[in-house]
């Protein structure tokens, strides 16, 4: 297992060179990153992965022989220990709900800041659902369309408190921690914990749920 402090272990899948080597340049000089390798498409990728045990593949979806959702389906049974991130240019509803369902914990666009994307990176190997906030408005406005045979109950057997409602809301728009800290004025530490909090009373395991839930109860 990866320790935790140690960098996080990333596979770059695209199918452009340029694209690659351009953020492999970019990750390689962040001391939390090692980029392992490259694939330049879905088949390479699943190959890559079962050489290298990346902690994280940063997954391209549109590409040659074997497409970036293909090979998410194939990773999520073959090497379930690795985390994979969809990076993309495309942002429809089509692409973002089969990347998710394939197995992806997160999905970026490929117009991400530097920084965030290492955030995201750190917060994928840990498991912790990653999305770009259009991306997550996007899927709280799917399932809010979607028929409910059962309606939900209208409490939860232990509420959020205000702090935490602050914390959901802001969940629900793809913040991360160190986001929504800056705009809670809290510390990191504090949003940690309020987010561990949160997960535990809506009773989900991830932030992308937390959201979908938290929307059908009504609070964000």
């Amino acid at each position: 297992m990866t320790a935790p402090d140690s960098p996080v272990r990333v596979l770059i899948v695209d199918d452009q060179a340029l694209f690659r080597e351009a953020l492999a340049t970019l990750l390689e000089v962040q001391p939390e990153i090692e980029v392992v390798g490259e694939a330049g498409d879905g088949e390479q990728a699943v190959r890559r992965c079962a050489e290298l045990r990346p902690d994280v593949v940063l997954m391209d979806l549109r590409m040659p022989v074997l497409d970036g959702i293909a090979a998410t389906n194939r990773l999520r049974v073959e090497q379930p220990g690795v985390r994979v991130l969809a990076l993309t240019t495309f942002d429809d509803d089509a692409d973002v709900f089969a990347a998710l369902r394939a197995g992806a914990v997160g999905y970026l666009l490929k117009d991400v800041s530097s920084s965030r994307l290492v955030e995201a990176l750190v917060a994928a190997r840990r498991g912790e659902s990653v999305l770009q906030p259009s991306v997550a408005a996007k899927l709280v406005a799917r399932v809010a369309r979607l028929p409910h045979d059962d309606p939900p109950p209208g409490r939860l057997p232990v509420p959020l408190s205000e702090r935490e409602l602050d914390v959901v809301r802001l969940l629900a728009e793809g913040r991360s921690n160190r986001e929504i800290a800056g705009t809670l004025f809290l510390a990191e530490g504090t949003v940690k914990n309020l987010v561990t909090s949160v997960l535990s009373k809506l009773q989900v395991r991830d932030r992308t749920q937390a959201a979908l839930r938290a929307r059908e109860l009504g609070l964000c």
